[in-house]
This record gives C-alpha cells, structure tokens and sequence, in this order.
C-alpha cells in the first residue's frame, strides 16, 4: 500500500515551515489526515507540533558542542546520522494508511539540494517499493522578493533546477511572500519571472540604466573581452555570466513557478490541488458511499 508526501525545500529564509503550517492548518480544515515531520535540525519553534521530530534522534546544537563543527557542517553531519538510524523513520511511518499526507520540513542549507548526495539516497528510501513505498513529490520555494534583484532570481532558479535533477522525483516550484511583491511588479513583469525568461537581464532597470550612464549597449556588454581589466572592473565578466545562467534555465524550459500567499486560503488550496496531482492521492482515494439518510434524501430530491 503506497503512503503520499511532500518535501518541502528550498533555501532559508524562504518560508517552508510557514508554507507547513498554512498547510496542515488548510488539511485540517478540510477534514485531510496529516502526518508532519520535522527534518530541520535547528529548528526550535512551530505553530503545529511536530508528529516526528528528529531532534529526538540528533540536534545541530549538539553536533555542533560536542564535535566542534560548524552550522553546515553539523547538518550534514546529522543527515549522515539519520541515514545511519533510518529505523527512526520507518517505526513511524510504517503504519500510516493511504489517506495521510505525510509533510516533511526540511532545512534551508541549499548545498543538500545541490551536490550533496544525502538528500538523494535519503529520498530513494522513502520512495523505494517493498520498503515505506511513498509517493513522494518536492516542493522547492524560492521567496518572490528576489524578483527584485534579476541576478539573485537566476542564481535561485538555477539551486531549484538542480534540486529536480539531484532528486528525480516529481517536481513543483513555488514562489512564496507573494503578498510582499503586489505593488512592486507589474503583471505583464511577473508573467516573465513565473516562466523564467533569459531577457529579464537586458530589460533590468537598474542594468539598463548603468549602460545608459556608460554610453554602452547591450552588444557593447556581450563582446566585451574578458581579459580586458576596465571591463572587469565594471563587471563585464559577471554579467555575461549571469545571462549564460539566465539562457541555460531558458534554454532547458524546466522550471516555472506557482505563486503562493500563505495568507489566501485559496492559494494555499491551489498549491495542495498541484501536490495531490504530483503525488496522484485522489486516484488512490476509495469512493465515500452515502450514509442511508442521505441517499433517502436524495431520492426525495
């Protein structure tokens, strides 16, 4: 019997425990069973209990005192540790029937979605058939205010996409804090960033307005010889490799974006209907049969 969950990921500081919360609190609302795991570490607070938690296991706080590592150090450290102690997973995870949603939080350290290959043997696990057999969706959020720098969007576009070919599982991308960009990009704008769009970087204000104050063109910025030391010190090398990051993502067309504002029980409900159309929880739902009054009822009607 397969169990259904979501990997919520992406970098810190972009709202993941949030997205949880506003998650579990919509599933709750609507009668859905929920199962929340707790992968952070480092984590401390939380609107909803954790159901498991694996700071019960291992915490940073401890790796941290005890073998004098740092922060991201001590993360992999605990992730090495946990892939050590699966056991602690599988006692609890095992007996969950099919109409839970099982919501793993994990931690904002972007190289464990990078090159890391913990995460990865970590996912294979739960996903294996004959083993916890979940199916498993991830769902990567980046925060909507780096829209407003185009470069910094690209370089988090970039961590999503390799985060999908790292994993190899279903996939959904996720703009979260929407409600903090509404009057800082224009509809026509934001169509570009939701479909990234390798222009966004030429059509940049503040690029654009540098080129008009140096006399320069975008012709100009693309040809210039990276050897060349007065086009390194204005940044020729940096923004040429910019739009070769902006270009690759365009080029291989794989990541777009949902918009969510915890804040909207209808974006939070939208983002769901994805998840359960990733993971294809409804096609394993068992069909409710009316209680005998309410078909009475309906045959009244």
């Amino acid at each position: 019997m397969s169990k259904f969950g979501v990997m919520v990921m992406g970098p810190a500081g972009a709202g993941k425990s949030t997205f949880c919360a506003s998650l579990i609190t919509h599933l709750q609302l609507n009668r859905r069973s929920c199962f929340y795991v707790n992968l952070d570490p480092a984590a401390e607070t939380f609107e909803h209990t954790p159901d498991l938690d694996i700071k019960e296991l291992i915490s940073l706080e401890d790796v941290m005192e005890e073998m004098g590592l740092g922060p991201n150090g001590g993360l992999i450290y605990c992730f090495e540790f946990l892939m050590e102690n699966l056991d602690f997973l599988t006692e609890s995870l095992d007996s969950l029937t099919e109409e839970y949603l099982i919501i793993f939080d994990m931690p904002g350290q972007i190289e464990l979605y990078t090159h890391v290959p913990i995460l990865p043997a970590l996912v294979r696990f739960l996903t294996r058939s004959g083993s916890l057999d979940i199916r498993l969706c991830a769902a990567y959020l980046l925060e909507a205010t780096f829209i407003v720098d185009r470069a910094k969007f690209f370089s988090g576009t970039l961590s999503a996409m390799s985060a999908m070919l790292m994993l190899e599982i279903p996939h959904i991308n996720i703009l979260s804090k929407m409600d903090l960009v509404k009057d800082q990009v224009r509809k026509k704008d934001l169509k570009r960033f939701i479909t990234p769009d390798g222009g966004l970087l030429d059509d940049d204000p503040a690029e654009v307005a540098r080129r008009k104050e140096a006399g320069e063109t975008v012709e100009d910025v693309e040809s210039a010889n990276p050897q060349d030391k007065d086009a390194l010190m204005r940044g020729a090398g940096f923004r040429r490799l910019n739009k070769a990051v902006a270009n690759l993502i365009e080029n291989f067309s794989m990541v777009s974006y949902l918009k969510l504002d915890v804040q909207d029980e209808d974006s939070v409900g939208a983002i769901l209907s994805y998840i359960d159309d990733c993971i294809q929880y409804n096609e394993a739902q068992e069909p409710k049969e009316l209680k005998d009054e309410e078909f009475d009822d309906d045959m009244e009607d």
